[in-house]
């Protein structure tokens, strides 16, 4: 099984990245938050998963391994195929999927192209267990820690009249920046970004 591939970019675009080494041009398909890790570089590492299938056999490829773990967890829903993980991991940061799988938010999930309301449901019963006990990340444990924090600090916010998405994606910038911050901390921090 392939891990990775490292070597030299000769080719980028928002769905695929060309990646040489040791004079062998490796075609990878990637999503948009890999096409931006991997913009304006020259060289990359790149996570692979190898999708098998008697009649096609591609790559899907990562710069991160919380990315492809994520993707690999996806495609593990019934009716979750490679393109809609791919589709899913280009509409949405890793983050952002886990926040709305972890708060049920059914209306986010569906707005992705090609998720209906049963494959989102589905994707919630499926995973959200999966998620708060780790599997398909490698940094869960700031997420478990916070996750009454986060959901208390969401309503509030939410009773102060913002928006789910726009809160979501306040308070995950506030944790990546402080992974320690209380509720308050989260709030107040918060609202200066929203």
């Amino acid at each position: 099984m392939i891990d990775y591939i490292k070597g030299t970019i000769t080719k980028l675009t928002p769905t695929q990245v060309i990646v040489e080494t040791t004079g062998i041009g490796f075609s990878i398909l990637i999503s948009l938050q890999t096409y931006g890790a991997l913009e304006g570089k020259e060289a990359a590492t790149v996570y692979i998963y190898h999708y098998l299938r008697e009649d096609q056999e591609l790559f899907y490829g990562f710069a991160t391994k919380d990315e492809r773990d994520l993707f690999t967890l996806l495609i593990s829903v019934s009716g979750i195929g490679a393109a809609s993980a791919r589709v899913m991991l280009s509409s949405l940061t890793s983050e952002e999927i886990r926040q709305a799988i972890l708060a049920e938010d059914i209306n986010k999930i569906k707005s992705i192209k090609g998720i209906g309301i049963k494959s989102a449901q589905r994707l919630i019963l499926e995973l959200k267990d999966k998620i708060v006990k780790g599997e398909g990340t490698n940094n869960i444990s700031i997420q478990l820690k916070n996750n009454a924090d986060i959901e208390e600090a969401t309503q509030a916010l939410i009773m102060l009249g913002f928006t789910r998405t726009n809160i979501s994606k306040a308070i995950q910038a506030v944790l990546k920046e402080k992974p320690e911050a209380k509720v308050e901390e989260i709030i107040k921090t918060s609202l200066q970004r929203l």
